[in-house]
């Protein structure tokens, strides 16, 4: 039992390349590296969930009208999160290397990208709203609304879209805390102007569902401001004093594009995937769909953990095969596993004996907190397959083995996961139930695919 829990028993001897560290470091740094990108990513989820909560005194149409447009505005967005992955992964590999010029030429090729990607998709989200919304299966009863909500948010997509751009090199060297600071100011931007402009407190005027995109474009500027004036330190590793090119020549982009074109057509599959995921619950009425939404907003919470260990596991896989140490990388692969497994454990009974109070935060309609608690029974079913799978995906995020996570995606969510749902829903008859189910055999074939792969080293030799 004492070997499980050293490091030295988390590899095989013949892949030991040098000293090793002591359990102890292990776990400090990669907890250290993870707390501030679970934290972000929980006050994301958390600030979803409070515009969920405001929302959804307006109505279970209000909640149906602002969900609606999760899916679409993650499509416009699925360019951006590609580019991310890319810029991420290079990054750290050039930390790891200890060439800062790389580095800082790998983010303002992302900063140019980023800009022109995002301006482009603003527009279309824009001007098609409608369309979009009717195909993701908008209801006559709320499609107005969702409209103005989408149109609004669309001027977010660009200062939104650089913040990640700039936060994602950030992590790729480690820099966790930048992100997390930056997503601190703007959800407490955002919650403050939630509750003036959704009701319309004092001066502020009652602008419902308006108000509610008002302020998360707010809140998205607020980050961009705050991520683009940490760029204007001098000592900082990624700076603008930093002598490096704004350039989009190809001896930068290659590396980026090599890890991000795989990964733009994982996050197609995906999007396709839930998209269509989506489109499938909202045609089982606004009650079945707003009960969705709520379990999805209390899922992503604890979806935050495991999405702060997998951003740490991918820097730290990168920056670690950039220094030549896979050994290492492989020792940081399976301590994410492992933390994984514990915080699940964890939110496993949360989510089975707390699921009827969360649910009730919420909606106060009893047909919704009556199905909800149901619902997140399963969702607690789900839990450790979905955590561990994303660590396993950071994992291999990181070593810039995308392909291979596109292929997996492309199979388990834009084909797997969207039949289930659609036989499980109707021909067989569960409804929200089918659902939830086709969700947690995703998550779990997704888990055994990711960690096959792992276990094999092929990642490992993958060069950027």
């Amino acid at each position: 039992m004492k070997k499980f829990f050293t490091v030295s028993g988390m590899i095989k001897p013949n892949q030991r390349l040098g000293d090793l560290p002591t359990t102890k470091t292990i776990y400090t740094n990669f907890i250290k590296m993870a707390w501030p990108s679970a934290l972000e990513a929980l006050l994301v989820g958390l600030v979803s969930a409070v515009d969920t909560m405001m929302v959804g005194g307006l109505g279970k149409h209000a909640i149906a009208a602002v969900g609606i447009t999760n899916q679409p505005r993650f499509i416009l967005l699925a360019m951006i999160f590609s580019l991310n992955v890319g810029i991420t992964a290079v990054t750290a590999r050039r930390k790891g290397q200890e060439d800062q010029t790389g580095a800082n030429n790998t983010l303002r090729a992302g900063i140019l990208l980023a800009s022109i990607i995002s301006l482009v998709m603003a527009t279309l989200g824009y001007i098609f709203a409608k369309p979009i919304l009717l195909f993701a299966g908008a209801e006559d009863s709320y499609i107005n609304e969702a409209m103005t909500y989408l149109r609004i948010l669309m001027f977010s997509i660009p200062f939104q879209s650089l913040n990640l751009t700039i936060n994602a090199a950030q992590r790729g060297c480690g820099k966790t805390k930048i992100s997390m600071w930056t997503n601190i100011a703007s959800n407490l931007v955002n919650i403050v102007f939630n509750y003036l402009l959704i009701n319309g407190i004092g001066i502020f005027p009652r602008l419902e569902v308006a108000g509610a995109a008002i302020a998360t474009t707010m809140g998205a500027c607020v980050a961009f401001i705050i991520s683009i004036a940490t760029l204007f330190r001098r000592n900082n590793y990624l700076s603008f004093y930093y002598k490096a090119k704004w350039s989009l020549k190809r001896y930068i982009l290659n590396p980026i594009l090599r890890v991000s074109s795989s990964a733009f057509v994982e996050q197609v599959f995906m999007r396709i995937g839930f998209f269509a995921y989506a489109a499938i619950i909202a045609r089982l009425g606004t009650t079945a769909y707003s009960t969705h939404l709520i379990c999805m907003n209390i899922l992503s919470l604890s979806f935050s953990f495991g999405d702060g260990l997998s951003i740490a596991a991918s820097a730290l896989v990168g920056q670690n095969l950039g220094a030549k140490r896979s050994d290492l990388s492989i020792i940081y692969g399976k301590t994410g596993q492992r933390l994984a497994f514990m915080i699940s454990t964890g939110i496993f009974f949360v989510f089975m004996f707390g699921g009827e109070f969360l649910v009730s935060l919420f909606s106060d309609e009893q047909a919704i907190i009556a199905l909800g608690s149901s619902i997140m029974i399963l969702a607690a079913f789900s839990t450790h397959a979905q955590t561990s799978q994303v660590v396993m995906s950071g994992c291999l995020r990181g070593a810039g083995d995308t392909t291979y996570i596109a292929v997996t995606s492309f199979i388990s969510i834009a084909l797997v996961r969207p039949f289930l749902t659609w036989l499980l829903c109707f021909p067989l008859g569960l409804g929200l139930y089918g659902a939830w189910i086709a969700l947690g055999l995703d998550q779990l074939f997704r888990l055994v695919v990711n960690f096959r792969r792992f276990s094999s080293g092929k990642w490992a030799m993958i060069s950027l």
